[in-house]
């Protein structure tokens, strides 16, 4: 019965769960798991209030969104391991929906945007992220953590000044002098206690150990540094239940449409990669839909709950599965701890000095960017290496979502141009005086062209062969491509047979009624399923 019991539910556990479920869960990975969250929460809450910032919300809506939403993806998601919570790929769009509207129209906007996210899960959309070629891969990595570490500079400004620790540094007023040297000091000292415990102990997780250690440095000794509680206060209630006071209008719906798409293909783009990641260094694969699934639930009840919404947080991620966080009980635990800093412990965690989780942060940067991808740019191709580098530097200027599909764009468009020029034929003339093309190369809507100038129509025989043996009838366009041959060939008076053609291209080509097909070693793999046939051109693929 207990095998039974655990067939059934393997397929929605990880191999981390499934091997506590059939072991159990002892004492010292319970204990790695909960302090990994408790490492997460610490670091969660000043990204979430700084974030909050950005969309010009109150430091609770943020915290909130931290709260709902990790604790509902950590409970349901793809991914065990995974953080999700508040981030700036999202805070960015939400902004002007703020500003022009405000904040009950940000409520309507997250649960619309839950909603297209479970929409995208049940009609399984995430598998589409595998289309993401490897070169995105790297240069999502490395321009998100540039975007960590950009973001962590604020913290180097005076408390207070254009609000340092939300809508930029450009007119904030930068530390100097002693307060300088003292935040670089502990910056470095919580990195240097993150690098140097993992060589001593893994009793405790490194980065709590470099917050620990930093904290017990600056409370005791009552050092004048920043403090999470100089970004604001984080103290708070219990998230009430609050259907968003909007319209229920089709005008309120038109203005919270636009945004919620934005919002759902940004955070679903920036959760999948996260589940990518993550799955290669935990060994994990699966799961994208159980992904999307979980993210739109989150979504969807965090804007009933007063919270600004969120994805994957990649940062976070990354300190919680280095921590030793590999089950869903670490995510839980982060996300816990969070509410209890909100009820109980917001005075004691508002004494925490920034220096300790920008120390944090920057370790994960330095973990994060993918440094191999330096050495191999002068190795790869040329292609590989300009959407490493595009990428890069979109995710740094723009955002994630558009930085991706700019680069899986510029991966498809190269990838249509080589295959474009490697379509060509070899020629030989039989015993019988017919005249032989054996194609190589695929053919498809960028060969097309360059497919039918392979033929010299006027100067051959009467009788011709195209042998595709060697090549690939891709889409409509190369239907399309062999119609617009037989029909010069025809138009010539002379005949055309087309050899090892799959089943589905033969029905189509011979509806047309032009062609004379040698079909006895033909294979049988798919190419087209859908068509129509008017007027004796092939319509469809």
């Amino acid at each position: 019965m207990t095998r039974t019991l655990l067939a059934a539910v393997a397929g929605r556990l990880s191999t981390s769960d499934l091997n506590i479920v059939q072991n159990g869960m002892s004492f010292d990975r319970l204990r790695i798991e909960l302090l990994s969250g408790l490492t997460v929460a610490l670091a969660l809450v000043p990204e979430a209030v700084a974030f909050a910032f950005v969309a010009g919300v109150h430091p609770l809506v943020g915290l909130y969104a931290a709260f709902i939403v990790g604790l509902i993806t950590a409970l349901i998601g793809g991914r065990p391991g995974m953080i999700s919570g508040a981030t700036g790929a999202l805070a960015v769009v939400m902004v002007s929906l703020v500003a022009e509207h405000g904040v009950e129209y940000l409520f309507a906007t997250v649960v619309l945007m839950g909603i297209i996210q479970i929409a995208a899960g049940v009609f399984k959309l995430g598998k589409f992220i595998r289309l993401v070629p490897h070169p995105v891969m790297l240069g999502f990595v490395n321009g998100l953590a540039i975007v960590i570490f950009l973001a962590q500079l604020s913290q180097f400004q005076v408390p207070g000044s254009a609000e340092h620790a939300g809508h930029g540094m450009a007119n904030g007023e930068w530390l100097s002098g002693l307060p300088l040297y003292l935040m670089l000091g502990l910056v470095a000292l919580t990195m240097a206690v993150i690098w140097l415990l993992p060589r001593v102990t893994t009793i405790i997780p490194a980065p709590l150990a470099g917050i620990a250690v930093t904290a017990a440095i600056v409370i005791g000794f009552g050092l004048d540094v920043p403090r999470v509680g100089d970004m604001a206060s984080i103290e708070g209630g219990l998230p009430a239940f609050h259907i968003p006071a909007v319209p229920m209008t089709l005008e309120t719906l038109w203005i919270i449409l636009p945004y919620a798409l934005i919002l759902a293909a940004i955070g679903l783009i920036e959760s999948l990669l996260t589940l990518n990641l993550v799955g290669e260094i935990t060994g994990e694969r699966g799961g994208a839909s159980q992904e999307c699934v979980a993210q739109g639930v989150a979504n969807t009840v965090t804007g009933v709950f007063g919270g600004m919404g969120g994805c994957a947080m990649i940062g976070q991620s990354m300190i919680n599965v280095k921590s030793g966080g590999r089950t869903r009980i670490a995510g839980t635990a982060a996300a816990l701890f969070l509410l209890v800093f909100i009820l109980f412990a917001a005075p004691l965690i508002e004494q925490i000095p920034l220096a300790a989780l920008v120390g944090v942060m920057f370790m994960v940067v330095i973990g994060t960017f993918a440094w191999n991808s330096l050495k191999i740019l002068t190795k790869v191709p040329l292609t590989d290496a300009v959407v490493i580098v595009l990428v890069t530097v979109v995710t740094v200027l723009t955002d994630l979502a558009t930085a991706v599909v700019v680069g899986v764009i510029v991966s498809a468009l190269a990838y249509a141009w080589q295959n474009a020029t490697r379509i060509h034929a070899k020629t030989y003339e039989t015993p019988e005086g017919a005249k032989v093309y054996q194609v190589q190369g695929p053919l498809f809507f960028g060969s097309a062209e360059g497919f039918n100038e392979l033929f010299d129509v006027e100067n051959d025989p009467g009788r011709v062969v195209v042998d595709f043996a060697d090549s690939r009838v891709a889409d409509q366009s190369a239907l399309q491509a062999i119609e617009k041959l037989a029909g010069r060939y025809e138009a010539a008076g002379k005949r055309i047979e087309l050899r090892h053609l799959s089943r589905d291209c033969h029905r189509l080509l011979t509806k047309a009624g032009h062609l004379m097909i040698d079909s006895d070693d033909d294979p049988d793999y798919q190419i087209a399923t859908n068509y129509s046939v008017r007027t004796g051109i092939l319509g469809g693929h």
